[in-house]
């Protein structure tokens, strides 16, 4: 079966066809719309679920660094005191479930230093919900494998396809060979420069790399991954609301599926995201929930979600909707 028109995307998962975006009816198929999807998170630091402005997050256990990090003129800036939003006594496995009993996926778990009770934490994570969640923090060619046979979708990668500064490009493709762009996600979170463009900031925001996120420079990384993740690091963690430039950046040019996160508190940001990304780029909302001791509630972005996704039916001969706003089509 082929699908007709449109400007979205399709992959292979598991004897389906998974499509989002535009497909134009033909017989069978179900139109769908553009649709913008919430992407619910569960960061982890030091085995506990945590809410943790990023910017503030250095390699010191302690919470204030001896190392640095980069500062808005591109310099390093010293002693960076972490600032949490939030703890939770429930550990993560309690947020996959909530996800998975709501329906919503493509959501990522991000362990936020390599100690075994994070990891223990998030492998609980993938087990309450096997398939429904991505995974970032650490992910190299020596452990991607892993992390999916454990149950992650995706594995996340930033700071391993970057070194000095620059992209590796042999690094990447290791990792395209090891486990399929499909299964990749890029985390290409960013800084704005005086010179008003964005830049990929690496090794838990702390390095400035000279990748400038344009037209040509998603285009180019789109070939190697399924989705891209960027965090408004700017606005992130600060619930100041979104950065617009960056959405309409990427709604404009990214080829592939993308999530922003950054700055959203209210269900008005994540109309933000949806207008001026075109309706082609997903949001997610951390310490602004009130699952994460936040004033909007989780229930009402569920809806808001729920809301977002337009379909002319919700089956076809050959498909079934599914609660991610995607159709499947047995091929």
């Amino acid at each position: 079966m082929r699908l007709l028109g449109g400007t979205g995307t399709a992959s292979r998962k598991h004897g389906w066809v998974t499509t989002r975006r535009h497909v134009r009816r033909s017989g069978g198929v179900v139109q769908t719309y553009a649709s913008v999807r919430f992407r619910p998170c569960i960061d982890i630091h030091k085995g506990k679920v945590k809410q943790i402005v990023g910017s503030t997050l250095t390699d010191d256990d302690d919470g204030v660094s001896s190392a640095s990090r980069a500062s808005d003129d591109g310099q390093q800036k010293e002693g960076v005191v972490l600032e949490t939003n939030f703890e939770s006594e429930k550990p993560a496995e309690y947020y996959a479930d909530l996800y998975k009993k709501d329906g919503l996926t493509g959501g990522h778990i991000i362990m936020l230093g390599a100690d075994a009770g994070s990891k223990s934490q998030a492998f609980g994570a993938l087990e309450a919900y096997p398939g429904g969640m991505q995974i970032g923090g650490g992910v190299t060619t020596e452990n991607a494998r892993m992390y999916l046979d454990a149950g992650a979708s995706h594995v996340i990668v930033t700071s391993f396809v970057f070194r000095d500064g620059a992209l590796d490009r042999d690094r990447l493709s290791a990792l395209v060979d090891l486990v399929g762009k499909e299964r990749i996600v890029l985390d290409l979170s960013c800084r704005r420069k005086e010179d008003g463009l964005y830049y990929v900031v690496t090794d838990r925001w702390q390095k400035w790399s000279d990748l400038v996120l344009n037209e040509e420079n998603l285009a180019d990384l789109a070939q190697s991954c399924d989705e891209f993740l960027v965090h408004g690091v700017d606005v992130e963690g600060k619930k100041l609301g979104i950065d617009d430039d960056l959405v309409e950046l990427l709604g404009r040019f990214s080829p592939v599926p993308v999530t922003y996160a950054g700055g959203a508190s209210s269900l008005e940001d994540l109309d933000r995201v949806a207008s001026k990304g075109q309706g082609r780029v997903d949001i997610t909302v951390g310490s602004a929930l009130d699952i994460f001791g936040g004033t909007l509630k989780y229930d009402d972005v569920v809806a808001w979600h729920a809301s977002h996704h337009h379909t002319e039916e919700n089956q076809s001969t050959y498909g079934d909707m599914q609660p991610d706003g995607t159709i499947l089509y047995r091929f």
